[in-house]
């Protein structure tokens, strides 16, 4: 059953002999009706209150889980950006070492052709120089051979020499033949072409 204030104060009881007193009587119901409505009204705020807190708690009950996907969901994003970046960091990696590699081996065949290069250019190096030194070699020894021999060069060779004295002989035996042919009136043959310089032939020989 509910009670308002006003219902207590006007609430009315049946008279009886021997009763209780009339006036402590309405001064009690006053007192019950002034505290009810107090309790009423107090009741009301409470539950205003209540109310307004269930309320708040529902607010951050819904902020709360929206925070929560929002956590989730920032640390799926996270996950995923690190993974991501994990996959990205070791793709570059791989290409680094691929490129390092790359580097090394074109590196190590440019050192090698460099190499040969210089292993040829040595040994056209000492080509050169024994080249070099064979010629002066020669030329040294030609040298001396030259000082040695110089007062010789103006000898003939025995071979020179032998040719020398037969033309001298031919020539001799062709002009005593000339001369007889001229005291016996006869013509006298014609010389071989070439054979007319013969003298001075032998002459520079000489």
């Amino acid at each position: 059953m509910k009670l308002t204030a006003l219902e207590i104060k006007q609430q009315n009881f049946e008279k009886s002999l021997r009763g209780y007193d009339k006036a402590e009587v309405e001064a009690f119901l006053n007192l019950m009706s002034n505290e009810w409505e107090h309790m009423v009204s107090k009741n009301r705020e409470l539950q205003k209150k209540v109310d307004d807190l269930e309320e708040k708690i529902k607010h951050y009950e819904r902020v709360e889980e929206a925070l929560h996907e929002t956590l989730q969901t920032a640390k799926e994003s996270a996950e995923q950006k690190l993974t991501a970046a994990r996959r990205e960091a070791q793709t570059k990696i791989e290409k680094a070492e691929m490129e390092a590699e790359t580097i090394i081996r074109d590196a190590s065949q440019q050192r090698q052709q460099v190499r040969q290069s210089i292993i040829r250019l040595l040994d056209r190096r000492k080509e050169i120089i024994a080249g070099i030194r064979s010629y002066l070699e020669m030329a040294r020894e030609s040298l001396e051979q030259f000082s040695k021999d110089d007062a010789s060069l103006f000898n003939l060779p025995d071979e020179e020499r032998e040719i020398s004295k037969s033309l001298e002989e031919r020539v001799e035996q062709r002009q005593e033949k000339t001369k007889d042919t001229e005291e016996r009136g006869e013509e006298a043959q014609p010389l071989p072409p070439g054979t007319e310089d013969v003298d001075d032939i032998i002459d520079e020989l000489d």
